[in-house]
């Protein structure tokens, strides 16, 4: 995760058809090391991946905490299922207090919501379209914020 205020990035990541080949690319092009994370959708059981840098994978070592979340920098996830219609595009994840809110708010200000608003776990999110056609998402942390 990277921040934990309101309106700061949460998380980012990259839903596309095929994550094994572009978790490979981003390995050989930046250094990142990955980190497989079993899911299943519409009963296929396949990995997406959490991705982290070089220097991160040092820290993760060197802080002998077990806390490796830290360290991550992205994901890298297929297209299957609940991301089955996130556009190909490095996704940013924006903190809101309230998710029906902010998706209200989307709608009033001329953006559009591209998914429903979805559940993982406790958390919420909903990935909008603003009025100039740029994609993210926002995200509520359960009953963290």
């Amino acid at each position: 995760m990277y921040g934990n205020n309101l309106g700061e990035m949460a998380w980012m990541d990259l839903s596309v058809p095929d994550a094994n080949h572009i978790k490979d690319f981003y390995q050989q092009v930046l250094g990142w090391q990955s980190e497989a994370i079993a899911m299943t959708a519409q009963d296929e059981k396949y990995n997406d991946f959490v991705m982290s840098t070089p220097a991160n994978n040092e820290q993760i070592a060197n802080a002998g905490d077990g806390d490796s979340s830290a360290g991550f920098a992205t994901g890298i996830c297929h297209a299957k299922g609940t991301n089955a219609n996130i556009p190909a595009t490095w996704l940013p994840y924006f903190l809101v207090a309230d998710i029906e809110h902010a998706a209200i708010k989307v709608k009033e200000h001329g953006g559009k919501l591209v998914t429903e608003i979805k559940s993982m776990g406790a958390d919420q999110y909903v990935i909008i379209e603003d009025p100039a056609g740029a994609h993210c998402a926002l995200y509520h942390k359960g009953d963290k914020i």
